[in-house]
């Protein structure tokens, strides 16, 4: 990846966006998701009531001749996306759950993905039941098709603006994305997949008659949309197929865990528990884990021993090979 490129590129296009923020007289988000539909557009900004005026629209169209010169990657595209994301959301008042996931965790899921995928020619498709911004599954998709896998996505979100923004990246990076804006615990017009996978939002479901309809209900107050959020994603799993999803490190100690830990029993295989890094979180109850689920069938069987693991760091490459090493391993005793 050429970071030189990526970083003339972050300056072309955050001078378009703030250009479009100001002439449409709108927020980061909304100038951000029609500064991408534009590029994708012919680079050719959109006028609506006169907005914005001619002067913007020739320096804008200028610079978008500037960007497309720089011919970046769909790879390239999506690191440029999140900088900007990154930028833009410190300006603008995002909860924690609309965050976006970082690259160095979507590695992590892209080499699981890898390593418990039998067939790499066979057709992948990959559920994200909680997709945001989409930072975690276009990096999933991307890199998996560098890798040579054939892979198709879905995601699924109640967020319009976040939804939005999913879609103008997988636009930008020429990445099929197949995307559905709905309450993801409603029922979902998707075919089986071989992977769901998602950075959870934590919190409580406010609707507990649509709740009721799922075995980690809770009977009194509220469910945890993250745990109604685990048993949705796999209810649209393959048999044999999995689950990668990023939980709170304490996802099975807390108030609402006997719950999650009875349909775990009844209905998936826990077959492994990755704690994250302390350094990648601001405090002891922001920390997470990827868990790894298997939807029962003729092809799958519980891990006659659960990966338990907490990675050191993902800053040496040393630890992070040594990882990879140690999961290999795993996987082959047990899997």
């Amino acid at each position: 990846m050429d970071t030189e490129k990526i970083e003339q590129a972050f300056s072309l296009m955050e001078s378009t966006i703030s250009q479009l923020q100001q002439g449409l007289d709108t927020s980061f988000f909304d100038a951000y998701i029609e500064n991408a539909e534009n590029l994708v557009d012919n680079a050719k900004v959109r006028i609506v009531d006169g907005q914005p005026n001619a002067e913007i629209v020739s320096r804008v169209e200028k610079v978008y001749q500037e960007i497309l010169a720089l011919d970046l990657s769909s790879e390239e595209w999506r690191k440029l996306s999140q900088l900007l994301l990154l930028k833009g959301a410190r300006g603008e008042q995002l909860q924690p759950n609309h965050q976006l996931t970082p690259d160095s965790i979507g590695f992590l899921f892209v080499f699981l993905i890898e390593q418990l995928t039998k067939n790499k020619a066979e057709n992948l498709r990959v559920l994200d039941v909680a997709v945001g911004m989409g930072n975690l599954l276009l990096t999933i998709l991307i890199n998996l098709q560098l890798a040579q896998y054939n892979v198709h996505g879905i995601g699924v979100d109640i967020d319009e603006t976040l939804l939005a923004i999913a879609a103008s990246d997988s636009l930008l990076s020429e990445t099929e994305l197949e995307l559905f804006h709905q309450d993801s615990l409603q029922d979902l017009l998707v075919d089986p997949v071989d992977f769901a996978v998602a950075d959870l939002p934590v919190g409580f479901y406010p609707h507990d008659e649509k709740a009721a309809s799922f075995i980690t209900h809770a009977t009194k107050d509220h469910s945890y949309a993250h745990h109604l959020l685990l048993e949705q994603g796999m209810n649209y799993v393959k048999n044999n197929g999995y689950g990668l999803f990023l939980v709170p490190s304490n996802f099975l100690e807390a108030e609402q865990g006997p719950l999650l830990q009875k349909w775990l029993k009844e209905k998936v295989y826990l077959q492994g528990i990755i704690q994250l890094p302390d350094e990648l979180f601001q405090s002891v109850h922001s920390r997470k884990s990827i868990v790894i689920l298997q939807k029962p069938g003729a092809l799958a069987e519980q891990a006659k021993k659960v990966l338990l693991v907490k990675l050191p760091t993902l800053k040496d490459p040393a630890k992070v090979s040594q990882f990879f090493s140690e999961f290999e391993e795993w996987k082959s005793s047990n899997l």
